[in-house]
C-alpha cells in the first residue's frame, strides 16, 4: 500500500507533506478528500465511508486515492479535523470560564447533531489535527482563570467532551425509534413501575427534574459538572 513501504512504524498524516517536493501538483487536496468523506458519512453513515466511495465522490480511482491517504484511518482523522473547523471562537474568552465552556459544549452538541457519525469515531486517536488542537488550545485559554493545575484542566475538557458525546449518542438513538415504538416502551415502563416491584426507581423518576426539555437538561447537567470542578 502506498505510504507503507518506507517504514514499519506508523506515522501521522499531519507529518506527511500534502504534496511531494517535486513532480506535478496533486489533482486533489486533503481538504477536498475530507469534505467528500464527510458528505458520504453525513448522507449514509460512517459504515458507508470507504476508499472506493470517497474516491468516486472526488472523481478519481480507488488506487489513486492511496496517493493521498494510507487508508480508512486517515480518512477518519481528516473527517474529525474537518468538522472541528466548524467551531466559532470569540476573539478572546469572556473571563467566565463556566459560561464559556458551556457555550463550547453547546457547539459540540450541535456539531454532533449535524454529523451524527462523529459520536462513533471521536476518540483520543484523532486529536492531532490542526483544528482539534486549536479547539484544545482555546479551551485551555478559557480555563486560565480556573485555579487548578493543567492536568485537572485537561481532565475537565475530557469529561465535558465525553459527556456531550454520550448525551448526543443517546439523543440520536432515541430519535431513531418510531413514535409508536417510543410510546410502547414508555407504556411498558409505566406498567412495570406501577406494580410496586421497583419502588426506589419509581420514586426517583417521579421526583426527577423534567426531562422533556433536552436543552435545559443538557445545560443543567453540564452546569453541575462545571460547578464540581469549581468547588
Amino acid at each position: 500500500m502506498p505510504g507503507s513501504e518506507s517504514s514499519d512504524v506508523p506515522d501521522v498524516i499531519w507529518e506527511r507533506p500534502e504534496r511531494a517536493a517535486r513532480g506535478p501538483r496533486p489533482a486533489h487536496s486533503r481538504a477536498e478528500i475530507a469534505d467528500a468523506a464527510v458528505r458520504v458519512a453525513d448522507a449514509d453513515g460512517l459504515d458507508a465511508v470507504s476508499m472506493r466511495k470517497v474516491a468516486a465522490e472526488i472523481g478519481c480511482g480507488t488506487m489513486s486515492l492511496y496517493n493521498y491517504v494510507a487508508g480508512k484511518e486517515d480518512l477518519y482523522e481528516l473527517m474529525v479535523d474537518a468538522v472541528s473547523g466548524e467551531y466559532v471562537f470569540p476573539d478572546r474568552p469572556s473571563g467566565d470560564w463556566r459560561a464559556d465552556l458551556l457555550a463550547l459544549a453547546r457547539q459540540t452538541r450541535a456539531l454532533m447533531h449535524r454529523h451524527p457519525w462523529l459520536t462513533k469515531v471521536l476518540s483520543q486517536r484523532y486529536i492531532l489535527g490542526p483544528n482539534v488542537l486549536r479547539y484544545s488550545e482555546y479551551c485551555l485559554w478559557v480555563l486560565e482563570s480556573l485555579d487548578r493545575d493543567s492536568g485537572t484542566k485537561m481532565e475537565l475538557i475530557g469529561v465535558i467532551n465525553g459527556l456531550v458525546t454520550a448525551y448526543v449518542a443517546n439523543e440520536l438513538a432515541m430519535g431513531e425509534g418510531a413514535p409508536q415504538e417510543v410510546a410502547t416502551r414508555m407504556a411498558y415502563l409505566a406498567r412495570e413501575l406501577g406494580g410496586g416491584q421497583y419502588p426506589r426507581l419509581a420514586a426517583a423518576l417521579g421526583s426527577a427534574p423534567a426531562l422533556t426539555d433536552p436543552d435545559a437538561t443538557f445545560d443543567r447537567v453540564l452546569g453541575r459538572i462545571l460547578n464540581g470542578y469549581a468547588a
